[in-house]
């Protein structure tokens, strides 16, 4: 499978299981991405984006994008999709 880099994760919300990534590439709502750091990595589906706390369908090259992940995924982490 081809992966294309899309993102770095900046920070990470615990409670609410949610990445804000710093898009470098274009990430759509049920895209398939690979989130990793070092050692560790997953892979998951976007259930849901928010810029500026709103529902958006996609987020572009050098948005803040908030993403619903179903695992914790560290700060600096890289974020692929998966092709």
């Amino acid at each position: 499978m081809a992966e294309k880099l899309i993102g770095t994760v900046t920070h990470w919300y615990d409670k609410i299981s949610v990445a804000v990534v710093k898009v470098t590439g274009k990430l759509t709502k049920g895209a398939a991405v690979k989130v990793k750091k070092g050692d560790d990595e997953f892979e998951d589906t976007v259930s849901s984006i928010q810029i500026d706390h709103k529902d958006v369908v996609s987020a572009k090259k050098g948005d803040d994008a908030a993403i619903k992940l179903s695992r914790p995924a560290k700060e600096g982490a890289t974020v692929s999709l998966v092709e």
